[in-house]
């Protein structure tokens, strides 16, 4: 019979896609008092990081696909949490940045990531959790 050498829950696609459920579980138990998603979230750290960025530009550095992005630009304008500016460089796009209640959202949640990352690693000890790291970068 074919296929009895394939077993499942040894296959890479199935085993990152359960660890992802996991870390997604952890960061909504997490950033419930937030009210954010994995995918607002991350905008808002870019834009923290980046200072500003074009909606496209910030939907390629956050690896989100279009309609992903424009649907979370959307939902972080309706909170407050982001501006647009007109783009010094090109006056057809804007740039987005965050507000100042984005700035503080950012930064009151910033710890709250970091115990994300905490807890979805802690299964293990400190040197798999930077090798770990280290070939997950290296995967994507």
């Amino acid at each position: 019979m074919a296929g009895r050498d394939y077993v499942l829950q040894e296959q890479i696609g199935h085993l990152l896609r359960r660890a992802h459920q996991r870390a997604t579980q952890i960061f909504l138990e997490t950033f419930e008092d937030a009210g954010l998603t994995p995918t607002q979230w991350a905008a808002l750290a870019m834009l923290a990081e980046e200072g500003s960025a074009s909606q496209n530009a910030l939907g390629r550095m956050t690896a989100m696909d279009p309609a992903t992005i424009q649907g979370v630009i959307r939902r972080l304008e309706e909170r407050g949490l982001i501006t647009r500016e007109p783009d010094p460089d090109d006056k057809r796009r804007t740039k987005l940045c965050l507000s100042d209640d984005g700035k503080t959202l950012v930064r009151d949640a910033t710890e709250l990531g970091a115990r994300v990352t905490e807890r979805t690693l802690e299964p293990l000890d400190a040197g798999e959790r930077k090798r770990f790291l280290e070939m997950l970068k290296r995967l994507v």
